[in-house]
């Protein structure tokens, strides 16, 4: 008799029924995923990544940008102390918007407000992404 290597068809059926198994128990807990991190990444950029570029425009400069370009590019007319670029390239969210913002801000008085629709594009929309704080 003849020495045969190999897998059972029993054996490749059971492999696939606990790869089946385990499938079913990891990729219901990685959906919704992408999308937190879609949050996430706006809500750093708010906060922190744009923020800075805004604050270091600031100090140049003295005053906050007209708009965000401004970080990007060098402006037409060029404030006189312009240091940039402070970011490498125009500010778009996770969803490919442009980040919304406003200087003088109506939200922060005296600073500027920096936003994001989120993943609806809606203004006012419970996915809104602030620098400031919401009240209902």
């Amino acid at each position: 008799m003849t020495n045969r290597k190999g897998f059972t068809l029993i054996e490749l059926m059971l492999v696939v029924i606990i790869i089946g198994v385990l499938s079913a128990m990891v990729v219901p807990r990685l959906v919704g995923r992408s999308e937190q991190a879609r949050i996430a990444a706006a809500r750093a950029d708010i906060e922190s990544n744009i923020s800075i570029a805004l604050d270091l425009y600031e100090l140049d400069n003295g005053t906050y940008p007209p708009d965000v370009d401004a970080l990007a590019s060098e402006p037409s007319p060029a404030p006189p102390n312009w240091n940039g670029p402070y970011i490498k390239k125009k500010p778009r969210d996770p969803w490919g918007e442009d980040y919304k913002y406003k200087f003088p801000g109506e939200e922060n008085k005296g600073s500027y407000d920096l936003w994001s629709y989120g993943r609806d594009r809606v203004s006012g929309g419970e996915d809104d992404i602030t620098n400031w704080e919401e009240t209902d």
